[in-house]
Parts: C-alpha cells; structure tokens; sequence
C-alpha cells in the first residue's frame, strides 16, 4: 500500500515528483506565493520532499512555503482531527501573516486549476466564503459533498454524502459536489 508509510500527498508521482507538487504548483502559477502546508499522518517524507524542492521562496519579501506540523493545545487531548480541526488550530499561525483571503485545499489531488480566478471570483462577488464546485449525475453525487445553490449560485446547503442529493437550478439531473477548494475572507474564517 502506496500510504502505509507515507502521507498521501507525499506518494511519488512521474519520477522524482510528488503528488503534493501538483498543489504548490498551481497555488504559485496561479500567484500564491505564501502556502502553508499542515501536515498530520506519516509527514516526514513530505517535509522532506518540500524543504528539498520547495525552498528557493524568498522569505523577506514575503513568499514562502511554511511547513505547519500536526500540533496539540495544552487543552486538548488530541491531535488534528481532520481538516477543518487542522486548520483551527493552527489559525493563530495563519493570522501572524495578516491575509486578507485564504485558499484551504488538499494536498493529494492531482489537478490543474488557476486559483487567481477562483480568488478574483470571491473578491468580485463580496461572499465570505467561495468552494469550488464541479457537477456529476445526481445518480453518483451520494459518494461526494453536495453543494445546494439558488439561482444565483449563493450556497443554501451543504450536505456530505447524502442519501437523496439534490440536483442544480439549471439541472435536475446534476448534482453540484465540492471540490475540496475553499476561499475565506480571513475574519470570516476566524470568527
């Protein structure tokens, strides 16, 4: 098994690549060029990788790859649990850098996407919080997050595999799903 001893964003992909490679590549084609990575399960081939390939940002003039290890308050008795969790615990990093948006992804999907539009659609239309969305037959969106929207694509719900999804406003047939990329105006996100 290709994760028995590695995170998945570390599993190698086309020779001396990983799969997290497809993540930081388009964050800084598309001109974001301040990632912080949260690492949580078998992590050290990962930071390995990104320290090694990673490192020719130039920290003082405000580009970096920040490496950001699955962390524990004082308080709790656990380690991250899940996403969300990894990243309200580590907000407190996040907001010494000041951002005014922030693009939440994973590391292990393998993609091309220029996240400039995906940022300048969020700006442009005021929301709070965008998620990137793609349409399959309702018939298979039972496997995914489903997106509900109204017609003016303003999102009314979100429901994680569920049994009867819903279709568009334009297609009863498709079901809209997340894609697993989110952007949050930053004082949204840590309210």
């Amino acid at each position: 098994m290709l994760t028995a001893w590695r995170a998945k964003p570390a599993v190698p992909f086309g020779g001396k690549f990983r799969i997290i490679d497809f993540a930081l590549s388009n964050c800084v084609n598309s001109g974001i060029q301040q990632v912080g990575v949260l690492t949580q399960y078998k992590s050290h081939s990962l930071i390995r990788h990104i320290v090694a390939s990673w490192s020719r940002f130039n920290y003082e003039m405000g580009q970096f790859v920040d490496i950001i290890p699955a962390q524990q308050w004082v308080t709790e008795e656990s380690w991250f649990q899940g996403t969300a969790d990894a990243v309200y615990q580590s907000l407190d990093i996040v907001e010494t850098h000041h951002p005014q948006y922030v693009v939440i992804l994973a590391g292990d999907h393998v993609y091309k996407m220029d996240r400039g539009e995906l940022l300048a659609a969020h700006v442009n239309s005021h929301a709070d919080l965008t998620i990137a969305c793609t349409t399959v037959p309702v018939s298979e969106a039972s496997e995914f997050g489903v997106v509900t929207v109204d017609a003016g694509l303003v999102i009314t719900d979100f429901n994680e595999k569920p049994e009867h999804p819903s279709g568009t406003p334009e297609d009863p047939n498709a079901a809209l799903i997340s894609m697993g990329i989110y952007v949050f105006s930053f004082e949204y996100l840590s309210e």
